[in-house]
């Protein structure tokens, strides 16, 4: 019984995405084009200043994420002292502008290796962000990759579990403390999904929070 639970849970959600998919395919390969011309061709300030957007949007929205991003602009995430950001990030309305500006400045000690990151193994990359950057975790490592183009990767964020515990991949929302076990154990069961859809994780996540929010950020 349980496990027909499950199948019919997913079936309903591969409809669904399927349904999505119709109206905003194209939009999510432009979007993912964005991502891979960031990680092919960005030099190493658009990929700090991609970084520092993921250390942004931990525990805070996306769209203020982006807005600050825009304000501060790549030379800006590399060059503006604490107190410049913090400046910054009070003007978009950040809720940790202290914690955040003390975490990018400390975090630039990895600009002119980022290029170099990126043609490891994924899950090297990963576990070497979360283990060495300040404000990142499993999720926004994750997210970070994906928004250079990674395309085999999960961002586990609540809206994405959400719709995994309604769908019956997982029996409740974990708390927001992960090891690499169970981020990777959540992500596999995500990988279900993601092969009867026939999108990759990354793009998946791009159509599910889309299902959630109604709209396609990054």
């Amino acid at each position: 019984m349980i496990h027909s639970n499950i199948t019919n849970s997913l079936d309903i959600l591969v409809n669904k995405i399927e349904d999505v998919k119709l109206t905003i395919k194209d939009e999510v390969e432009r979007r993912f084009e964005e991502f891979r011309d960031i990680g092919k061709n960005g030099d190493e300030l658009d990929l700090f200043s991609e970084l520092s957007f993921c250390v942004l949007t931990a525990n805070w929205r996306a769209k203020g994420g982006i807005k600050a991003q825009k304000l501060i602009t790549k030379e800006g995430f590399a060059q503006y002292n604490e107190e410049q950001l913090i400046l910054k990030l009070r003007e978009v309305g950040h809720r940790f502008p202290n914690t955040r500006s003390k975490y990018i400045v400390e975090n630039r000690w990895i600009i002119g290796s980022l290029k170099n990151l990126l043609q490891k193994d994924i899950s090297q990359s990963r576990r070497f962000l979360v283990e060495n950057i300040k404000g990142i975790g499993w999720k926004e490592a994750s997210h970070f990759l994906r928004n250079v183009g990674k395309e085999d990767i999960a961002i586990l964020d609540k809206h994405i579990l959400k719709i995994m515990k309604n769908y019956n991949l997982v029996k409740e929302v974990p708390k927001p403390s992960w090891t690499e076990k169970k981020y990777t154990e959540l992500e596999k069961e995500l990988r279900v999904l993601s092969k009867m859809v026939e999108e990759p994780l990354g793009k998946l996540d791009l159509y599910l929070w889309y299902m959630e929010t109604g709209q396609i950020d990054k």
